[in-house]
């Protein structure tokens, strides 16, 4: 199917933000005010901290800002995969933490049920579903390597099922699969949007101040807490915990670590019962391929299909800007690869195109740290896969700025920190050089060149 026909009617918009039962924006902050910890964010990461932060200790006087709106940035524009895996995935924390992937595992199980838990116990409605997520190989190459990785996930006590190709086309059909792994538990399905706005006003019940529209433009010391600078005001903290992520960090030395890479995706219109029929996804689990350049895709509620990944696009200077959010040659790239992918459903419509950045480092999983004599804690890094592990990113800058030893701050995962970017020129050179590398691997079976092997080998993180 020509692709053009079926973006002809596509809306440049968010299909979770446009959700009907987005709450109206909350008042900016107008007044001096002061309060015992400061949340920097209105994203999963401040919003978790600003949560726990008051189930720890009701007594707590929380203010959280949030620049624009709360979940409009990654936190409402992802796929709505929620992981438990805290190392984006099995074989990155392998490759960095071999030592104490178990216990990271373990961590990050404890974390996906804590916050089901926290949907429960709160009344948060997030479209929730326990699915698990598929894995599938669309290359020859890629199936020798699923299976290995299967083997593997079970030598550290991580059940992946692997299905050959009748397997796993009969849990959802495309002639393009030649094989998956199924990881049955460790994947959750959520409505983004929902969660964030969920969180938002779980913490309103208890007792946090929420201010949007709200940009935090600078921090510094004020006697023996700290001042946040507002454009109308300032707030100032006993403590300050930072959720800013892909936004420049107020902590200035932490900037060098994360650069925005931009993300895109599609949905289609709602699939009528034959079109399911034709593809099957009873069971409904998330999906990824197995190549660099990657696809990850999902049922929605209503039985559209999200369709997204594939382009990574950094741009010079690190900026973040709306205009990246709408890119028409990757629209009609992944439109192209959704019908070779499934050709049954031609003559489906996307009705929705967006994009959005992402924070990566160099090692893609979280790093964690303090500032300004503890009294500051930031978390950031989480290079797509934040979803699940903002959570335990808001336990770990809780427990930094108590100062406490937990089974968290205790793993070299959290204690150590990838390596800063270069500056500009050599970071677009760099990023440019390692998107055409990987872009040739997957053209060439998998194999890495001498640049990606040079990577690999000084710790820079660039395996998917």
């Amino acid at each position: 199917m020509d692709p053009r026909k079926a973006l002809a009617d596509v809306r440049h918009g968010v299909y979770w933000l446009e959700d009907p039962g987005r709450p109206a924006v909350t008042p900016a902050l107008t007044s001096d005010t002061t309060c015992d910890l400061a949340v920097v964010g209105g994203g999963y990461s401040g919003l978790w901290t600003a949560l726990i932060a008051k189930e720890r200790d009701p007594s707590l006087d929380v203010v959280l800002l949030e620049g624009a709106r709360i979940g409009h940035a990654a936190s409402g524009r992802n796929g709505g995969f929620c992981a438990a895996s805290l190392t984006h995935g099995l074989r990155n924390g392998l490759a960095r933490w071999p030592s104490e992937l178990a216990e990271l595992e373990r961590l990050g199980a404890v974390n996906l049920q804590a916050i089901e838990d926290t949907l429960t116990r709160h009344d948060i409605d997030a479209e929730w579903e326990r699915t698990g997520a598929l894995n599938v190989a669309t290359e020859p190459y890629q199936v020798d390597d699923l299976r290995a990785e299967a083997a593997q996930a079970a030598d550290h006590g991580v059940t992946l099922d692997y299905l050959d190709a009748d397997a796993v086309r009969a849990e959802v059909d495309s002639p393009t699969y030649l094989a998956g792994t199924w990881d049955r538990t460790g994947t959750a399905l959520v409505h983004p949007a929902k969660l964030a706005w969920g969180l938002a006003d779980a913490c309103r019940r208890l007792g946090v101040r929420i201010f949007e529209v709200t940009p935090a433009l600078g921090l510094t010391s004020a006697g023996a807490g700290l001042a946040i600078r507002t454009p109308q005001a300032t707030v100032t903290a006993r403590q300050v915990a930072l959720g800013t992520n892909v936004f420049p960090s107020l902590v200035q030395r932490v900037r060098p670590y994360t650069i925005p890479v931009y993300d895109y995706a599609l949905t289609t219109e709602p699939l009528t019962p034959s079109q399911r029929d034709a593809i099957g996804w009873r069971n409904r689990p998330g999906l990824g391929d197995s190549a660099n350049q990657f696809h990850y895709y999902r049922l929605t509620a209503d039985d559209r299909i999200l369709w997204g990944g594939y382009d990574a696009i950094y741009h010079f200077g690190g900026r973040v800007r709306s205009r990246y959010e709408y890119r028409p040659e990757t629209f009609a790239t992944l439109a192209e690869h959704f019908f070779t992918t499934f050709p049954q459903l031609e003559g489906l419509r996307f009705t929705h195109a967006w994009g959005g950045a992402i924070d990566t480092c160099t090692r893609f999983s979280a790093f964690f740290g303090t500032a300004y004599r503890g009294r500051v804690a930031y978390a950031a890094g989480y290079t797509g896969l934040g979803v699940g592990a903002t959570r335990f990113g808001a336990e770990v800058m809780l427990d930094l700025l108590a100062g406490e030893s937990t089974e968290r701050t205790r793993t070299r995962m959290v204690r150590s920190t990838p390596l800063p970017f270069p500056p500009e020129p050599l970071r677009y050179a760099g990023v440019e050089l390692t998107r055409r590398s990987l872009i040739a691997a997957d053209r060439r079976g998998g194999r890495r060149n001498l640049w990606l092997r040079a990577m690999d080998a000084v710790g820079f993180g660039f395996d998917s």
